[in-house]
């Protein structure tokens, strides 16, 4: 069973992100999308048709990023965020994958629900954080180290937070403009865990500081689970945005 819930997503234009909101909207929910620019809008018009609503800004820019937060909550309160939004490389990995989600998560009205997206790379990440350019101005960290983050940022949110219901979600390999045409995993079931974790009325689905793969709870990153990691890394990113999730 489902509730029915007002969810926003980041990064709707393509992808995993506009799959989701196609879905949400197809079951009856209230969704709120993202673009980057103005003339991504074009990329959401079916959406927004449909009853979307549509918010708009650059989550590599910080000051774009607090905006949104401040558009999200004009619209009212969320029953779940889906931090959907990310990219695979360049100086903006970083921005976009780790830093955005901290500032939607730090300035958003809290939400009954948070979804993180990560990704089986962050296994791959380096659990260090020395010399990390959070600005995006030099390349400094990968797309794993970026997914090992948020990996952690979601259990860190889920510790601080045991009010929320906050996860994070390994969509798989799937045939979307990142992971490119051939890629093996089912692009439904890529999308289907973020869904059924924002909306389900499933004993499961309403539980917190997992870790997820098309349904079912894995282990991450034992970097992910250390608290002390995770303590680290919320203070760096509270230094760099100058925003606290205490």
């Amino acid at each position: 069973m489902t509730f029915m819930a007002r969810i926003f997503i980041t990064g709707s234009a393509d992808g995993l992100g506009q799959a989701t909101a196609q879905t949400l909207l197809a079951e009856g929910h209230q969704v709120v999308v993202h673009v980057r620019a103005p003339q991504r809008l074009v990329a959401v018009q079916n959406l927004i048709d449909r009853g979307a609503e549509a918010v708009v800004g650059d989550l590599a820019d910080f000051d774009q990023t607090r905006d949104i937060a401040e558009q999200v909550n004009e619209l009212g309160p969320m029953d779940a965020i889906i931090l959907n939004a990310g990219v695979y490389s360049g100086p903006t990995v970083l921005p976009v994958n780790v830093v955005a989600p901290y500032i939607i998560t730090a300035l958003t009205v809290r939400p009954q629900r948070l979804i993180f997206l990560s990704s089986s790379m962050h296994r791959n990440g380096r659990p260090s954080l020395a010399g990390m350019d959070w600005t995006g101005q030099r390349v400094t960290g990968s797309y794993s180290d970026s997914k090992l983050f948020v990996t952690a940022l979601a259990a860190g949110v889920a510790r601080l937070w045991p009010d929320v219901f906050c996860n994070s979600v390994d969509p798989g390999w799937v045939p979307t403009r990142m992971g490119g045409p051939n890629a093996p995993d089912n692009l439904r079931l890529g999308h289907l865990t973020q869904e059924w974790l924002a909306t389900s009325d499933d004993v499961e689905a309403q539980t917190t500081n997992g870790y997820w793969h098309h349904q079912q709870k894995a282990d991450p990153h034992p970097a992910a689970r250390d608290i002390n990691f995770q303590i680290h890394l919320l203070d760096q990113l509270a230094r760099a945005t100058g925003l606290s999730l205490a």
